[in-house]
């Protein structure tokens, strides 16, 4: 089965919108094993939007299309849709009936307007949507089928979810049942894990069930193992011996499963342990302790924040020695470490983390931008870490605040590998 996604909308095209609804499909269509071959955007216009549904259904089994469904003169494709099965456009009783039983409970008068959301292209169904006012379409057109739906998200989603995948499956005959399990990681970059579960890869290749995809994203890596089966049973009992070695491959790089974030599994560490965290932070001015404190129960091991930005504030506010910042610099493990040591102490907590370095776009005291230092005070002692960050300011604090919580946690499991990112 072969999907094109269609989004229609000249604000699409003027990047007034961005469109996410393709990344959203894009998504839940690999998850269901579903190919999507390509992902076109055209302009509210009629003859356009009937070529490029043209060229799809020459090249695809169904498209999925979004947006053009509303009640003004520039939704055009139900009209799109009719011109190219070559039907015309007739008005539902039912779904019109629908839209005045609508407003009615808002009391308010149907617009003349919406009732153009009533009319379907002759032979087509319309695509109930419980989440607003525009039915959907799906349309048999030239061998193929055309699922239209809202541009709006929160509207498409439940409508693809509820209707057009359970319609695709079964066109595509595709097994029952579809399980992925998503191991998420911190601390090695997508083409180290693609490297260390290679030898795995190569072999589910030439069975094609169960598959792995890797998604990269804010300096983590998600592995996604994807199984069909007859059964939900029978495909979670093909993913687990692909698991099983995935995690014997990465080890601790592996923080979390499915729905775990970093900032969770690293709350529920401490929790487990009745143990405290403070933060120090330079570059990331803030983020840190906000990603910390994004998890619910983050108030029990969450003791505070001291975001010392400028240089004088990390004498003042975390007790880093004068000296050592005229020696060593404000970016450099050294004083990191000092940050820790100043938070862990002010803030009264177990553990003291902190980070220094440059986010850019200058280097800073001779220091490319990129550089980071994490400094971590336990009640052991102290250790540090520093990381050459790559790409633009925002990625370099993002992916600092990981990098930063992977030590951590990293400490906490008694396995922080000799040469990891973190």
């Amino acid at each position: 089965m072969r999907v094109e996604l269609v989004a229609i909308g000249t604000e699409l095209l003027l990047g007034d919108i961005v469109n996410g609804n393709a990344a959203w499909l894009g998504a839940r269509l690999a998850e269901a094993g579903i190919d999507v071959t390509h992902a076109v955007v055209v302009g509210d216009n009629i003859d356009r939007i009937g070529e490029v549904f043209k060229v799809a259904l020459a090249r695809a089994d169904a498209v999925v299309v979004t947006g053009g469904i509303g009640p003004t003169q520039d939704d055009l494709t139900r009209e799109a849709v009719a011109q190219v099965a070559g039907v015309s456009l007739v008005r539902d009783a039912g779904l019109e009936a629908e839209l005045r039983r609508r407003f009615t409970e808002l009391r308010r008068d149907v617009p003349e307007m919406n009732y153009r959301q009533a009319d379907l292209p002759a032979g087509a169904s319309a695509i109930p949507n419980t989440k607003g006012t525009a039915p959907g379409v799906r349309a048999e057109v030239r061998g193929g089928v055309i699922y239209a739906l809202p541009g709006v998200p929160h509207e498409m989603q439940v409508m693809f979810d509820d209707t057009v995948l359970p319609d695709l499956l079964a066109r595509a005959g595709q097994p029952a049942a579809i399980v992925n399990r998503v191991l998420k990681t911190a601390g090695m970059w997508e083409s180290a894990v693609a490297a260390a579960v290679a030898p795995l890869v190569a072999e589910l290749e030439a069975a094609g069930n169960p598959t792995i995809a890797f998604l990269a994203s804010g300096g983590q890596t998600r592995v996604r193992i994807t199984a069909k089966a007859g059964s939900s049973a029978a495909a979670e009992a093909l993913v687990a011996p692909v698991e099983a070695r995935v995690r014997a491959a990465l080890g601790s790089a592996i923080y979390g499963v499915d729905d775990d974030t970093l900032d969770v599994v690293l709350t529920r560490l401490l929790r487990e342990r009745g143990q405290t965290i403070g933060v120090a932070e330079s570059l990331t001015g803030g983020l840190l302790g906000e990603r910390l404190t994004a998890a619910a129960g983050a108030s029990d091991v969450f003791r505070g924040a001291i975001v010392a930005y400028a240089t004088d504030l990390k004498s003042a506010l975390l007790g880093v020695p004068a000296a050592l910042i005229a020696a060593e610099g404000a970016v450099s493990a050294a004083c990191a470490v000092a940050m820790a040591q100043g938070a862990r102490e002010r803030l009264g907590a177990t553990f003291g983390l902190a980070l220094t370095g440059v986010a850019g776009p200058q280097e800073q005291e001779g220091q490319p931008v990129g550089t980071v230092h994490i400094g971590l005070a336990t009640p052991a002692g102290v250790l540090s870490r520093s990381v050459r960050m790559p790409s633009d300011r925002p990625r370099i604090r993002m992916f600092s605040t990981v990098a930063a919580m992977n030590l951590l946690r990293l400490h906490l499991l008694g396995s922080a590998p000799e040469g990891s990112q973190a």
